[in-house]
């Protein structure tokens, strides 16, 4: 599913869901506080929001992982 087909997703929501698509395929875990950083959001904007996109049905599978100076997602594409 593209992001131009999922308009119940909020822009935030849209924008963490491409950055997951581009990246988990070289990488399996991703901290809050980094997709922050990339993304020009908060840990706390992240976290919050990418609890919509584990609960929706889209192309890539996320599991809270851990917490250490910032919660970890383990994505799976």
């Amino acid at each position: 599913m593209s992001t131009a087909m999922a308009p119940d997703l909020t822009s935030k929501q849209q924008r963490i869901l491409e950055y997951l698509r581009n990246n988990a395929a070289t990488k399996t875990y991703f901290k809050s506080r980094l997709i922050g950083q990339e993304l020009g959001m908060t840990a706390k904007e992240v976290g919050s929001n990418i609890t919509a996109l584990q609960e929706g049905d889209y192309d890539v599978d996320i599991e809270k992982w851990g917490y250490s100076s910032s919660t970890t997602w383990k994505v799976d594409i």
